[in-house]
């Protein structure tokens, strides 16, 4: 009799598991028979995060352009490698002799440490991060010193001299989303440019200001006014050079309209920055400023400057989907665990780590951290696979999780805080030309929790479209998974 039962409640609960599985699929084939998304790849995985079984499985070894949802393969592995309490360090210090009668008979010393946060908008409400030349030159005065002989040295050899990544798209790099990881990156390696408009369509636009000031920038502007309400210009231009093109269009009849384009030569901005505090402070410089490096073994410490802890950062690097932060934690992997940042370095320790860990590598092409490579590949299981682990294995949970934004807020503002109350939805975005990717933690109606990687590539619609599409689907695995 029993065992009758169990064969019932059984067959119950398979029928009723069937009838959930076709309402996800049916809603879904509705998608992908629009005609925007006939011809598109598209890949799916939601997999239960406690028995680690998939509930619904599309393409999931497919390999796919992940665009931004690989910062969570990067954060993780930062997490994991670094530890969530690392903090970048760059040290003020002198060589060259010891510091006499209030004068240092040497040079002054600046050992890049790779920080992201100096200067940085995301970090303007701690005082160490939005005013660190100040902090310096406060610390420098606080030793005694009031004169210094040599010259100002600033030692950004932890990182090897590969701007960009090679294989970022013209259209890309010039623009303040393409600012590439530096010893010295500082004010988030961008600067502002801003353009008054015409009140006709189509004609051109005046630049009247740049800010921050930078020595040799020459830029030609294409720029004309259009009745779209928002950002449509684009900065052209070499990582090797200061010569940019704008081109594009801004909205007519604006008195001040501003943009953000990319610095690639950001210790340039932060020797100003030292220069003007020095000089606010009195402090005299006999020599000139100079990018070099120096021997540490010689340096004296003066200050040593930490960022926050790297939870912090990433939570900020998951919200707002920081590509420069993202870069920046490639390259300190590969500078913590060989002596100098390199991309090639950092992906491939990235690689050997999960390698250790049982989840196969091999197929994930990675070519930078960020995801703004259109090089980059990887499956929908493959991702899922690591945010499994990052729930069941990790010591990191807490804080990974914590990082990804939840509905309403960073990247995902234009899901429903109704519909996806709390945290029920925690999940990075991704989005590129004709790529539109999330996964991340989805909590079931049935109050049981599935990590989800959803993919589109080379759709034809709409992004707008697309997420309405996909919140509609994760509320139907939501309501029927």
């Amino acid at each position: 009799m029993r065992t009758r039962i169990f064969a019932i409640f059984s067959f119950l609960v398979s029928v009723l598991c069937s009838f959930s599985h076709n309402d996800f699929q049916s809603e879904l084939q509705k998608v992908l028979q629009q005609p925007e998304y006939k011809n598109a790849t598209v890949g799916i995985q939601i997999v239960d995060l406690e028995t680690e079984h998939a509930l619904f499985e599309l393409n999931v070894n497919k390999l796919m352009v992940p665009a931004s949802t690989m910062k969570i393969i990067t954060s993780a592995s930062a997490l994991e490698i670094l530890g969530a309490g690392y903090r970048f360090q760059t040290k003020i210090g002198y060589t060259d002799g010891l510091i006499k009668t209030n004068e240092i008979r040497g040079n002054l010393v600046v050992l890049g440490g790779g920080d992201p946060t100096l200067g940085s908008e995301y970090f303007n409400e701690i005082e160490s991060c939005r005013d660190f030349a100040k902090i310096w030159v406060q610390k420098i005065k606080a030793a005694g010193i009031r004169k210094i002989t040599g010259n100002i040295i600033l030692d950004g050899s932890l990182y090897d001299s590969e701007k960009i990544p090679p294989t970022w798209i013209w259209g890309d790099i010039g623009n303040y989303y393409g600012a590439g990881a530096h010893a010295f990156t500082c004010y988030d390696n961008l600067f502002r440019i801003t353009f008054k408009s015409p009140k006709e369509v189509g004609e051109k636009t005046e630049i009247f200001s740049v800010t921050p000031r930078i020595e040799e920038l020459e830029i030609v502007n294409e720029v004309v006014a259009s009745d779209e309400n928002r950002d449509l210009a684009y900065v052209f231009g070499s990582p090797l050079d200061k010569n940019r093109v704008i081109r594009g269009t801004i909205p007519k009849k604006r008195k001040a309209f501003t943009i953000k384009a990319a610095v690639h030569h950001p210790e340039e901005l932060l020797a100003e920055a030292l220069l003007n505090q020095l000089a606010k402070e009195g402090i005299f410089i006999s020599g000139r400023v100079k990018f070099d490096t120096v021997d540490k073994n010689q340096l004296y410490t003066i200050y040593l400057h930490e960022s926050p802890k790297l939870e912090e950062i990433i939570k900020v690097l998951n919200h707002e989907s920081v590509n420069l932060f993202a870069e920046h934690l490639v390259m300190q992997i590969a500078a913590e665990k060989s002596g100098i940042g390199n991309r090639e370095k950092g992906i491939e320790l990235i690689k050997e780590f999960w390698q250790s860990e049982g989840i196969h590598a091999e197929n994930i092409f990675m070519e930078d951290g960020s995801g703004l490579s259109h090089f980059n590949a990887i499956s929908p299981a493959q991702i899922n696979l690591i945010l499994v682990y990052m729930v069941q294995k990790s010591q990191n949970s807490e804080v990974f999780i914590n990082s990804l934004p939840n509905a309403g807020n960073g990247t995902l503002s234009g899901f429903s805080t109704e519909l996806f109350s709390g945290n029920s939805l925690k999940a990075k975005s991704g989005s590129m030309t004709r790529v539109r990717c999330y996964a991340g933690y989805l909590q079931l109606n049935s109050g049981r929790i599935v990590a989800f990687t959803i993919m589109f590539n080379h759709f034809s619609g709409s992004h707008s479209k697309l997420v309405k599409e996909i919140e509609n689907l994760l509320l139907t695995a939501k309501k029927s998974l």
